[in-house]
């Protein structure tokens, strides 16, 4: 809730209240917005122009030039930051320029280089060019770095263009202009195993009950509406990251519901666990699964692909066993594993894990295959 000021118009605000409005909007700009995809404008630094200098000292007749060379432009560099989550800062920074270099001086003394720009960015970030969409680099690594502008050279002083015909030149070179450009900055989550299924699927209380993540749980749909990842720690050398995806809707990857904005995300997981409630009475667990299955195969870059494990959620309100009998040999049917848990009571969670870790182990021995970027 935004808080309002109702006093007369006009009045200097108390500074309590103006206190209560700073702490909002700090706990609004840290805790309350998971931004995934900014267009950010990144400038080099210009070179530094060369010096045109001559040689004046007591008793030196005919001193020569000496004019020295500018300084070479900073450049931006992006660089993975392990501890943010969120392309927040640069919503409100998009203008990124670094500082040109120093012009050079005489007595042959060059211009000081500009420092570098550094801009630190999430693990998962996509650096895409914004006029022809090429990727230009994919950072996943912590403290890997990426040059996406270079600073421009320093331009040489006069003393570089001395010939035998000009003794003493009267010019000298500018500094090269620093590269800019636009960029699209799309963060994708890096976590083992994706959490997928339709809005009130049971995704989040999952997430909580296996791992020490706090996301929003409700009984009405959409009530995660941005990703949230999670540490699951089975022993001291056994753990994994798994992520919880927004709900997925019919024709998610045509923009309905919240469309394209999380589904990349499921890109860098390595393992699906496809979650159906089925405690539903509206719709039919199996219908339910044929809506999210046709939706990651519609989305394309390599989800369909990935090693699926579909989990039975809510099974403690369930009556009637045979219901999940015949569901668990329609899937079997099609080659899925399938298995009913219940994060209130924890019936079948640690199978459901110890399934997790094994599906995972298959995945790394075989070669991973990268698909298209979207």
């Amino acid at each position: 809730m935004t808080l309002k000021y109702r006093g007369r118009a006009g009045a200097p605000r108390p500074f309590y209240f103006v206190r209560l409005q700073q702490e909002q909007a700090v706990k609004s700009l840290s805790f309350g917005m998971f931004i995934d995809r900014v267009k950010v404008y990144v400038k080099a630094g210009d070179g530094g122009n060369g010096c045109v200098s001559f040689r004046r000292e007591k008793y030196v007749p005919r001193g020569g030039p000496n004019g020295g060379d500018g300084g070479r432009g900073g450049d931006v560099i992006l660089e993975v930051n392990p501890h943010l989550n969120t392309l927040l800062d640069f919503r409100y920074r998009p203008i990124n320029r670094a500082r040109r270099g120093e012009h050079g001086k005489g007595k042959g003394r060059k211009g000081r280089d500009a420092p570098h720009l550094v801009l630190y960015v999430p693990p998962g970030t996509v650096v895409k060019d914004a006029e022809s969409g090429k990727v230009l680099a994919d950072l996943t690594n912590p403290k890997e770095r990426f040059v996406v502008a270079r600073g421009g050279r320093g331009g040489r002083g006069n003393t570089h263009f001395i010939r035998p015909w000009r003794q003493a030149p009267m010019y000298a070179e500018e500094g090269k202009p620093g590269e800019e450009r636009w960029i699209f900055l799309e963060l994708k989550l890096v976590a083992d195993v994706g959490l997928v299924g339709l809005p009130n699927a049971g995704k989040s209380t999952l997430l909580s009950k296996v791992s020490a993540a706090r996301p929003k749980v409700a009984d009405y749909p959409f009530t995660t509406l941005v990703p949230h990842l999670g540490m699951v720690r089975l022993s001291e050398y056994r753990c994994f990251v798994i992520a919880d995806i927004p709900g997925i809707i019919e024709k998610a990857h045509k923009g309905a519901g919240l469309g394209l904005s999380f589904l990349r995300h499921i890109e860098r997981t390595k393992v699906l666990l496809q979650l159906i409630d089925l405690s539903n009475m509206e719709h039919d667990p199996w219908e339910a699964f044929q809506v999210v299955s046709k939706e990651l195969n519609a989305y394309g870059g390599g989800v369909k692909d990935k090693p699926r494990l579909v989990v039975g959620t809510k099974l403690d309100m369930v009556t009637h066993i045979e219901k999940i009998n015949a569901l668990a040999e329609r899937f079997h049917a099609l080659g899925l594993p399938f298995h009913p848990v219940s994060a209130v009571t924890g019936e079948g969670i640690k199978e459901l894990l110890e399934m997790t870790w094994k599906l995972l182990k298959e995945v790394e021995r075989v070669p991973t295959v990268v698909g298209e970027e979207r």
